[in-house]
């Protein structure tokens, strides 16, 4: 079976975006079946997807509302070579119109069951609000990644994220958790980076990613090109930092299958 990972930060600018486009790239590159859900109505990981938001024939909106099934809004060529189900501002609109129908935090996930048993890894791009849309993403996900910076604000901002998490576990996905802690636009230079980085694993141990994700200029200027930097720039820092964080989102899965398989016994 799949595994649906939200990458969700309730904080703009933290580099949200830019994950979900370069690990889902990442993870194609390992011959993974990956769909990337670009769930934000500003539309910038269908840019970055080689996907020109302005001419798509359905977005989010249309498998929201229900008015196209899941198979008739994916995009299957992307410069990334993952599937991509895009967004722009006509996602905004959905949201306005799950407010008056049932069971409205489920749409998302009626919408991927078809398809979830065929994708290795579904990454949906969250917006950077707690709304109906991300509720949708919580509520179909089986874990979420949080990326963020290494600064005093950002801590305060990963608290409340928390809580969200919590909250949204115990009223619409009883198995909803964290899937690690992404530290993002790192500067290594920063000594106040370096303190939340050594806050950040005293308080979550494991779950901060050992990969580290830097300040990089071909990471920035990889989006204007419409591509993830592991095609714009492979040698990069930001491309490395990528490759390896998909590596250790691949051992923790492997490690969770096997964790989670029955123990052979044997009778005499």
């Amino acid at each position: 079976m799949g595994k649906i990972i939200a990458i969700a930060n309730q904080k703009g600018g933290v580099g949200k975006t830019t994950t979900a486009v370069n690990l889902a790239a990442s993870l194609a590159a390992t011959k993974r079946k990956v769909l990337l859900i670009d769930l934000d109505p500003q539309g910038n990981a269908t840019m970055a997807s080689g996907v020109d938001k302005y001419k798509v024939h359905a977005t989010c909106y249309e498998l929201l509302i229900e008015e196209q099934s899941v198979e008739e809004v994916v995009i299957k060529e992307t410069s990334g070579l993952y599937h991509l189900i895009s967004a722009n501002t006509d996602v905004t609109a959905a949201e306005i119109k799950l407010m008056e129908v049932y069971a409205r935090e489920q749409r998302l996930k009626k919408a991927l069951a078809p398809v979830k048993n065929y994708y290795d890894f579904i990454i949906i791009d969250c917006p950077p609000s707690l709304n109906m849309l991300t509720v949708n993403a919580m509520t179909a996900a089986d874990s979420v990644l949080v990326p963020m910076q290494c600064e005093y604000y950002a801590l305060e901002g990963l608290t409340a994220l928390m809580d969200t998490i919590t909250k949204l576990t115990s009223v619409v996905n009883d198995d909803l958790h964290i899937e690690g802690i992404l530290r993002t636009m790192y500067d290594p230079r920063n000594r106040l980076a370096n303190d939340v980085s050594e806050q950040l694993k005293r308080h979550f141990g494991d779950k901060v990613y050992r990969s580290v994700i830097p300040r990089n200029v071909r990471l920035a200027e990889a989006p204007s090109f419409g591509s993830p930097v592991m095609y714009y720039d492979k040698s990069s820092t930001g491309a490395k930092a990528y490759l390896a964080l998909a590596g250790e989102v691949l051992r923790k899965n492997d490690l969770t299958k096997k964790a989670q398989q029955p123990t052979s016994s044997v009778t005499n």
